[in-house]
């Protein structure tokens, strides 16, 4: 069965949303052992900064794996 438009925005909605949580909970934790003092603003800005780069960067390997699969479609 497809995954309605609903149910795949809301899944991808959900997957940022769990992704700056770790990212954020991952730098409060890690950042320290190196060192690094941020304040709790710092690190949310920061992970808002990773949470970009990383859509930004699935959106683009997900266009480019579908522009392969219509590229390998047309060569059949």
């Amino acid at each position: 069965m497809k995954q309605s438009r609903t149910m795949s925005l809301l899944e991808s909605l959900t997957n940022v949303a769990v992704g700056y949580g770790i990212a954020v909970i991952t730098q409060i934790v890690v950042f320290p052992l190196f060192g690094l003092t941020t304040t709790l603003s710092e690190n949310m800005m920061m992970g808002a900064i990773f949470t970009v780069v990383s859509i930004a960067r699935s959106f683009t390997l997900r266009r480019f794996f579908e522009a392969l699969r219509l590229q390998d479609e047309g060569s059949e």
